[in-house]
């Protein structure tokens, strides 16, 4: 088979050997990749320091450091791959504004003149109305006035490996954390991870807000949020497909949902829909955030949140106080998500699991009628599958034994052979963990790559920094990985990796 034939035959199984759907009931497929988790969770079990045997699973072999193509030491990778980085902090963009911190979630779709267009969160977390590396642009287009975050729309030129434009895309936002593809992929939903609330010495208006950045969109674009969508603490949000659905993911510690949002029109999410959380049926109030088993069918109803912009921070008038209410399932931190050609989602639970990391999340930050201190698992991975009949089930996919396994995993993405990538945010954490190719760091970062054998194994690690790694993407081909160095605020500690190698011949 010829280059070009391989290289279609692989972009055609793109997601296909992912878990597959039939009205919302796991298959054989799905079983066999759960079995092969299962099976490894139980080998690999950790010590009293949650440690246990590392990921040696069927990937690309044994890491080294590799330079970029300016000589900086940035990744460690497998033999044969080889990476460009671009759009580090503080770097002049094209548009004059100066590149801003935290580079977070991204997607890449096709850009203009054969270009890889990227659109790049950045999770600017500075006091209001504090620019400093922030995202700035026009005050006539921000969603509020002091706010600094947003979002950066990259063409990335494949052939020349290099960038042929840059422009802040959005801005006014705070906060943006993750987010995901829109419905038919017409743009990027940009999510903000807070509740912050106006007064006279901070911001100017309500956040908590998603919003749409379109992919066409070749200047910056009015801050719109989607109110219906709810306010809450936003990490991603995803569209399928199909059904025009958006899923979305709450990164509020213990008191953590799973929503979709309903649209009255698909194309156009501004005018308006239904906000619903997950509840498992039968079990009121579910807590998925220990004691659970790889592989259990757990049936999905949803409940309507009527309330979906509240105007106050409380747990009886917040998105996911009405939920709970109502029976709503609970979980742990939820972060990233993915939707996979099946309609099915991926998500993660970045504290969830039996193995605990060393870390107690505050009691008194549930807002619960009978709060309890938590004890961090070190991550799990979710999928839901939605079915014909609207309910759909939850099922548990894989959940670390150790933090040498996986170690507080946020950003995922589902890659060209449907395999899974998982982008490590161990940024602070009790067990200050280090890694031989990264002397003098702790508590450092990897992408964990993840095969349909069940075992996980490492692909790349951060050698520049403890910063996290996110926004983890494929070119629309398949040949690019794109991912985000988070960066620690200073100027150039943060960056977006074009990385190149033989995927093909290995488990990615």
């Amino acid at each position: 088979m010829d280059d070009s034939n391989a290289k279609n035959m692989h972009r055609r199984n793109f997601l296909k050997r992912s878990t597959l759907v039939a009205g919302g009931v796991v298959t054989a497929a799905t079983l066999q990749t759960l079995t092969a988790h299962t099976a490894y969770a139980k080998e690999c079990k950790p010590d009293g320091r949650g440690r246990g045997r590392g990921p040696k699973g069927k990937g690309y072999g044994e890491l080294k450091p590799v330079p970029d193509q300016n000589g900086a030491l940035i990744l460690a990778l497998p033999d044969g791959f080889h990476y460009t980085t671009f759009g580090k902090i503080g770097d002049m963009m094209s548009d004059g504004y100066i590149t801003p911190r935290n580079h977070d979630g991204m997607t890449a779709l096709p850009g203009p003149d054969g270009t890889i267009r990227l659109i790049r969160n950045h999770e600017v977390r500075n006091a209001a109305g504090d620019f400093n590396l922030g995202v700035v642009g026009p005050e006539s287009t921000r969603w509020d006035i002091k706010g600094m975050g947003g979002c950066v729309t990259t063409d990335y030129d494949p052939k020349h490996k290099r960038v042929t434009r840059d422009f802040i895309s959005i801005n006014g936002t705070i906060v943006n954390c993750a987010g995901g593809l829109a419905y038919r992929d017409a743009g990027w939903l940009t999510c903000e991870e807070t509740t912050a609330l106006p007064s006279a010495t901070s911001w100017a208006r309500k956040h908590g807000y998603t919003f749409l950045v379109p992919a066409d969109a070749e200047s910056i674009v009015l801050a719109q949020p989607i109110v219906a969508m709810g306010r809450f603490a936003k990490e991603a949000a995803v569209a399928d497909n199909e059904s025009g659905i958006i899923y979305q993911t709450e990164d509020a510690g213990n008191a953590s949902g799973f929503y979709r949002f309903l649209p009255n029109d698909p194309v156009n999410p501004l005018a308006g829909g239904v906000l619903q959380m997950a509840r498992i049926k039968g079990m009121s109030n579910y807590d998925t955030r220990k004691g659970q088993t790889v592989g259990i069918e757990l049936p999905v109803e949803w409940v309507t949140i009527g309330t979906p912009d509240p105007d106050v921070n409380s747990f009886a008038t917040s998105c996911f106080g009405q939920g709970y209410n109502q029976g709503g399932a609970r979980f742990n931190r939820l972060e990233g998500i993915f939707r996979c050609d099946d309609s099915s989602m991926y998500f993660i639970s970045t504290s969830g699991g039996n193995a605990e990391n060393g870390d107690v999340n505050n009691a008194s930050a549930d807002g619960l009628a009978n709060p309890a201190a938590y004890k961090e698992g070190f991550g799990q991975l979710w999928q839901y599958i939605p079915s014909l009949t609207g309910g759909g089930t939850l099922v548990l996919v894989f959940e670390s034994p150790s933090g040498s396994v996986l170690d507080s995993p946020d950003n995922l993405c589902v890659t060209p052979s449907g395999g899974i990538l998982f982008c490590e945010d161990d940024a602070s954490g009790n067990d200050n963990d280090t890694h031989p190719l990264a002397p003098g760091l702790t508590d450092i970062n990897r992408l964990i790559g993840m095969g349909r054998s069940g075992e996980p194994f490492e692909f790349a690690v951060n050698i520049l920094n403890d910063s996290e790694f996110a926004g983890a993407c494929f070119s629309p081909d398949g040949d690019i990985l794109f991912v985000n160095v988070f960066g620690t605020g200073a100027i150039g500690s943060g960056m977006t990796c074009a990385i190149t190698g033989p995927w093909r011949k290995g488990a990615l």
